[in-house]
């Protein structure tokens, strides 16, 4: 069945059952790499307003890289561990059904097909043929949309999450770093809005959403806050004087 799928497809267009992991993946690891960016970015150059000691802005820099990135490990871990739980007990209480109640479990589905479009007839008919087929995927297919050798994988959500991050993190870390002191805000900023425009691109690509609308908010919302953590750090900075 699959080698006639295959031959059938246009080229370029993928089908298999790890393609909504795979984005998944990607799209955790464009928001990690965001965060990334935008958090690292705020802390060193809040504290580029403060001071220009070198080992002070590497030491914040360094410090919320790794905090940042264990944090994003963490939550993204416990996060889609928890759907992965919710997605097993699904697929299990389906079993059940699919033991205990056979025909009501048949005639929910025809009526699932039914509710798409298709005759009581052709519906019936599908749905029996899946059922002989495969009963609990033809169930979790339609009526939970779970496909029990798709289930998401905490690890590779972690994993993703925190290189993403880390790399994302690296941008302004260097940025801030390598410039002679005057220069190294004013770098850091055009860095740090670039790679925005860049990852707003991507995650809208990926998501299939307007572009520039994505762009313009993140290169915003970045703006805001490197701003704002400059001010914050340079009163601080002056206040301390």
């Amino acid at each position: 069945m699959t080698s006639k799928v295959t031959e059938v497809t246009h080229a370029g267009e993928e089908h298999g059952s790890n393609v909504s992991q795979r984005l998944n993946w990607l799209r955790a690891g464009v928001l990690g790499a965001n965060d990334g960016i935008v958090s690292v970015a705020s802390l060193v150059v809040g504290v580029a307003g403060a001071t220009t000691d070198t080992p002070a802005l590497l030491l914040a820099g360094v410090a919320g890289l790794v905090g940042g990135a264990v944090s994003m490990a963490l939550g993204e871990y416990v996060s889609v561990s928890s759907q992965r739980d919710s997605e097993r007990a699904l697929i299990e209480k389906e079993k059940r059904e699919l033991v205990e109640m056979p025909e009501e479990e048949l005639e929910e589905l025809t009526l699932l097909y039914q509710e798409r479009g298709l005759t009581r007839a052709t519906a019936q008919k599908v749905a029996e043929e899946l059922t002989a087929h495969d009963a609990l995927a033809a169930h979790l297919e339609v009526e939970l949309h779970i496909d029990q050798e798709d289930l998401v994988n905490p690890w590779q959500a972690a994993f993703s999450s925190a290189v993403a991050f880390t790399l994302g993190a690296l941008l302004p870390l260097i940025a801030i770093l390598l410039p002679p002191p005057e220069w190294r805000v004013p770098v850091t900023f055009a860095a740090v809005l670039v790679a925005l425009a860049v990852t707003g691109t991507i995650s809208a690509h990926l998501g299939g959403s307007r572009k520039g609308l994505a762009v313009v908010r993140l290169i915003v919302g970045g703006a805001i806050a490197l701003v704002a953590t400059w001010l914050l750090g340079t009163l601080l900075g002056t206040t301390v004087v």
